[in-house]
C-alpha cells in the first residue's frame, strides 16, 4: 500500500510539472519579445583564448570613466571573479556609475560577495529570479547573454563568462576554447540598449548611459539580434536554407529542434557540405549522449562530425559559405532556442568570416571525426543515456 501512495505521488508531481511547464511555455511564447538592430559598421576584435580576453577587457575596465555595465551568465567566486569584482569596486570608489546583472541559476557569487557589492555601491541584481505561477518552468529559463558596456563607447559579446575555469584550470575539462567580440565604433549603444532593457526589466529602474561617441569610418559590418527564446529557430532555419556552398556550425551542445535539424538535412541534399564542430568532453552528464540521435542520420546523409578533444570547446558560431557568420551566446540547441534569452551578432564583412572560417577549419583539422563505425560500436549503457537525453532534451 505504502508503494502504490508513492508511487502515485511522484506521478502526480510528474503530471504537475509536466501541466508547469507547458503552461508556462504556453504563457513565455505569448510575451517573448525579440530585438532586431540595425547593421552597423565598427571595429571588431576576435578572441578565442580568456587569457587574451580577460587582460584587454580587465584593463579597459580599468579605464574607465564614466559607466561599467555588465551582465554575464556566470562569475565564478574563484580568484579570476574577485580580480574582476575588485576592479568594479574600485572603479565604483573613484565614481564610476557600475552595473552588475548575474543570471540567477548560472551565477556563483556568495552572499558575501553580493553584499560587498552593494555596500561599495554597486548596483547589482539577479535576472530571472524564478517565482508563481510557473515556478518549475522559471527554474528553466536563464537570462544567457553575457554583454559587457564601458562608457558606451566599448563593447563585448561572446560565449566566456568569467571564472579560472576559462582560462584551462578546470581539470576535468582542461584549456577552454570559446569566441568573444570586442567592438568599437557603431553598434555599442546597441549593446547598451539591450542591457539597459535588462536590467530595466529586472530593477524597473532606468539607466541613463552616457553619449556614445565614434568618429571615422570602420571595416566590419555587423548586426546584433537579440532573441527571448522565440525566433532563433527560423533566424538559423534562414542562414541554413541560404548556403550554397559550405556550413560550419561551433556548439558545444548540439540539439536542434526537428525543423532546424530538417533543414541541415535539406542543405546536404541539395549539395552543401555541412560540418559540425562539438566537444569530445562534457561538462553536463547527458550531453554527449543527446546529441547522438541527429548524428547517425546526419552522417548518412553525408555531413560530417568533428569533436574537439584539447580541452574543452565552447564556441558558437555557425559560418555559412564566404558571405556571414554568427557569434553570440546562442548554443545550437532546444534551450537556446526556445527557453534562453541571447543576443547573436551577425557579421557580414568578408575578412572577418574568412579569419573566422580559417579558425574554425583549423580547430577541425585538429579535432577527431565520428565515423558511423563509432556509432555502431557504443555500448548498451551509451545507448540507454541517449534514450533518457532524448526525453529531457529541451532541459539540457
Amino acid at each position: 500500500m505504502i508503494a502504490l501512495i508513492i508511487i502515485g505521488l511522484i506521478f502526480l508531481l510528474i503530471v504537475l510539472l509536466i501541466i508547469d511547464f507547458t503552461c508556462g511555455s504556453a504563457l513565455h511564447r505569448k510575451t517573448a519579445k525579440e530585438r532586431l538592430y540595425p547593421k552597423r559598421n565598427g571595429d571588431v576584435t576576435f578572441y578565442t583564448e580568456g587569457y587574451d580576453l580577460f587582460e584587454q577587457l580587465f584593463s579597459d575596465v580599468r579605464n574607465a570613466t564614466k559607466s561599467i555595465h555588465v551582465l554575464f551568465y556566470i562569475i565564478r567566486s574563484d580568484e579570476v571573479g574577485q580580480e574582476f569584482l575588485t576592479l568594479l569596486k574600485e572603479k565604483r570608489q573613484q565614481g564610476v556609475e557600475v552595473c552588475l546583472l548575474l543570471d540567477w541559476v548560472g551565477s556563483s557569487l556568495t552572499k558575501k560577495d553580493i553584499q560587498l557589492l552593494r555596500e561599495k555601491g554597486i548596483k547589482f541584481s539577479f535576472t530571472h529570479k524564478p517565482t508563481f505561477p510557473f515556478l518549475f518552468y522559471k527554474l528553466n529559463t536563464r537570462n544567457h547573454r553575457k554583454i559587457t558596456v564601458i562608457d558606451n563607447s566599448i563593447g563585448y559579446i561572446g560565449g566566456f563568462n568569467i571564472g579560472k575555469e576559462y582560462l584551462g584550470f578546470n581539470p576535468k575539462l582542461g584549456t577552454w576554447k570559446d569566441f568573444h567580440l570586442r567592438i568599437t565604433g557603431e553598434g555599442v549603444a546597441d549593446l547598451q540598449n539591450q542591457f539597459c532593457e535588462d536590467w530595466k526589466r529586472e530593477t524597473e529602474e532606468v539607466l541613463y548611459p552616457p553619449e556614445p561617441s565614434y568618429n571615422g569610418t570602420f571595416p566590419c559590418s555587423f548586426q546584433f539580434k537579440a532573441t527571448d527564446g522565440n525566433t532563433l529557430e527560423q533566424d538559423f532555419m534562414t542562414m541554413i536554407e541560404k548556403a550554397k556552398k559550405d556550413i560550419y556550425i561551433g556548439t558545444p551542445y548540439f540539439v536542434p529542434s526537428q525543423k532546424l535539424f530538417q533543414t541541415l538535412l535539406d542543405a546536404i541534399d541539395r549539395g552543401v557540405n555541412v560540418n559540425i564542430l562539438t566537444p569530445l568532453k562534457a561538462d553536463h552528464p547527458l550531453i554527449p549522449d543527446s546529441a547522438f540521435p541527429y548524428y547517425k542520420p546526419l552522417l548518412k546523409k553525408g555531413g560530417r562530425v568533428f569533436r574537439h578533444y584539447y580541452g574543452f570547446y565552447h564556441s558558437k558560431v555557425i559560418v555559412i559559405d564566404d558571405m556571414m557568420c554568427d557569434i553570440g551566446t546562442a548554443n545550437f540547441d532546444k534551450r537556446s532556442l526556445f527557453l534562453n534569452k541571447e543576443i547573436n551578432c551577425y557579421m557580414y564583412s568578408p575578412s572577418f568570416i574568412l579569419q573566422v572560417k580559417k579558425i574554425v577549419c583549423d580547430d577541425i583539422n585538429d579535432a577527431e571525426e565520428l565515423m558511423l563505425e563509432d556509432i555502431q560500436k557504443r555500448t548498451l549503457f551509451q545507448k540507454t543515456k541517449e534514450q533518457i537525453s532524448k526525453l529531457v532534451s529541451p532541459l539540457l
